[in-house]
């Protein structure tokens, strides 16, 4: 059965969906889980290693946390500092593994830092050129990495 074949056969009958209460927004909170997924992940390290500020690959879990945090809603304020979680710090070495075999990112031992590939460009490229929500997504990381990059170097002129 396909989407329209399945809008005809309901179409004719009295269908009732009991709705028992109405929960407002509020009470839906992002949790740790909800952003560890791969493949986002994966993206927010293009997109770093896209950057003119190359991270490091030792500081690259927290960058992600950092970056979520700052640039998600249901994030900000939160008790869940993301930035620390060793759980994302995992995960996010599986990203830079599954990068690095895909031949999406390199690691340059020497400097210690990542490096994106012309096919990685093109992910990244290909994915910020649509007009969805994605690519505003990925628009608003790639703006909070570059700002905490920033805060990152006005601290440490300061000290």
């Amino acid at each position: 059965m396909n989407f329209h074949e399945f809008f005809d056969s309901v179409e004719g009958k009295e269908l009732s969906l009991p709705v028992s209460s109405f929960r407002s927004s509020d009470q839906y909170r992002l949790s740790n889980e909800a952003l560890f997924q791969l493949p986002l992940i994966s993206m927010i390290v293009l997109l770093m290693a896209k950057d003119r500020r190359k991270p490091k690959v030792a500081e690259v879990g927290q960058l992600v946390g950092e970056s979520i945090e700052a640039s998600m809603i249901g994030f900000k304020g939160s008790a869940q500092h993301v930035g620390w979680s060793a759980n994302l710090r995992v995960r996010t070495v599986n990203a830079i593994t599954f990068l690095e075999s895909a031949s999406l990112i390199q690691v340059d031992n020497r400097k210690g830092r990542l490096a994106i590939t012309d096919v990685g460009k093109k992910v990244v490229d290909r994915a910020l050129s649509y007009d969805d929500d994605l690519a505003y997504n990925l628009s608003v990381i790639a703006r909070s990495y570059r700002n905490v990059c920033v805060a990152r170097q006005l601290d440490l002129e300061i000290e």
